[in-house]
């Protein structure tokens, strides 16, 4: 037995005994105990439970409005997000695909950052040995990151996911490790704030930042005082309350290296449970490990119907943990109610 073959057994054998222990406990969770990536489990499991998806990102999303009802998750660092429901046709590039459905299944997809996709047979947790199987398809970037997961309903496999599981070979992926980016000084950009109020289109905030190679919170930091307020940790959370409370709906931004999703409408009141704020609906769950949030900022991006505003929290690492808009369809003029709910919260304190 070679030392890949014997990595290999080790991790069947810990995710075997965790899944034994603790039934529900996530793929992700029992990866970060392992000190490996989720990708590196799940690529673990080759030949015997999962198989690898040899289609090219485009081909395999524009699968994706024939796989029926299914719960579509995205995560990032600190928020997930899923939705029941079924998936609109594949538009847009080989690059940048775009599945619209406002109010349903809304994703943006960075196929570019799509490395690996594999089919998985799980048991869903259940008391006694008859637990049926559950098919999902899942994606992962070149670090073993997870950028979508799409779970079937169906109780048994459909023909869609048939196919699907008839492509599957077994050959594995190679991953490389993820290096957090340093911290570095707040760079200057002298013609930011002109650029910055010359958009008409929210899509070209991207442009933006690539131009000046600035991350999201950086160019927050640099507009402060003019298009941006920094908020406290917990205006977030707050916000989330206070929409609920006032039925004012809402657009939830989740976003992977790879995939953004959305959920559209209106949201129930959050509840508290193990340390996470929680939104608990039919259609959707929203997980939220607020207490990883470093900091929030209110956003205000000029455009043609008067400029959008948004709430955005971020992590320690200057990642993009939730980004939250009011509901609008194109061209509306943003609701004032949402505006006024953005200016009660708190700004953050001055530094001494």
């Amino acid at each position: 037995m070679n030392a890949t073959t014997q990595t290999r057994q080790a991790i069947l054998e810990a995710l075997d005994a965790a899944r034994e222990a603790t039934p529900h406990l996530p793929a992700l969770d029992i990866a970060r105990r392992l000190e490996i990536s989720e990708g590196e489990l799940q690529a673990a499991r080759l030949g015997r439970d999962v198989v690898t998806l040899p289609l090219s990102p485009h081909a395999l999303a524009s699968r994706f409005h024939r796989l029926g009802e299914v719960k579509a998750l995205t995560r990032s660092r600190h928020a997930v997000l899923e939705q029941h429901g079924q998936y609109p046709i594949l538009r847009g590039s080989e690059q940048a695909g775009l599945l619209l459905a406002p109010g349903g299944l809304d994703l943006r997809l960075h196929l570019a950052q799509w490395h690996w996709a594999c089919l998985i047979r799980d048991r869903r947790p259940r008391a006694g040995d008859d637990s049926p199987e559950r098919l999902s398809l899942q994606v992962f970037n070149r670090h073993g990151i997870a950028l979508h997961k799409a779970f079937s309903l169906a109780e048994e496999a459909t023909p869609a996911w048939q196919e699907l599981e008839a492509l599957g070979i077994t050959d594995a992926p190679a991953f490389t490790q993820s290096v957090e980016p340093p911290p570095r000084a707040l760079p200057t950009v002298p013609t930011l704030a002109e650029e910055w109020a010359q958009m008409s289109d929210v899509h070209q905030f991207f442009g933006l930042l690539n131009r000046h190679q600035l991350r999201r919170h950086e160019a927050n930091a640099l507009m402060e005082g003019r298009f941006t307020r920094a908020l406290r940790p917990e205006a977030c959370g707050r916000a989330l309350f206070n929409a609920a409370a006032n039925h004012l709906p809402l657009m939830l931004f989740v976003a992977s290296p790879g995939c953004v999703q959305i959920r559209t409408g209106r949201i129930p009141a959050p509840q508290r449970m193990r340390g996470w704020l929680n939104l608990f609906a039919k259609d959707f769950t929203l997980h939220l490990d607020d207490a990883n949030i470093a900091c929030v900022w209110q956003v205000h991006k000029p455009n043609r119907d008067g400029g959008v505003t948004s709430l955005e929290a971020f992590d320690a690492q200057g990642g993009l943990v939730l980004q939250i808009f009011s509901e609008r369809r194109e061209g509306q003029p943003e609701r004032s109610e949402w505006r006024q709910l953005l200016d009660e919260l708190d700004a953050r304190e001055a530094a001494a």
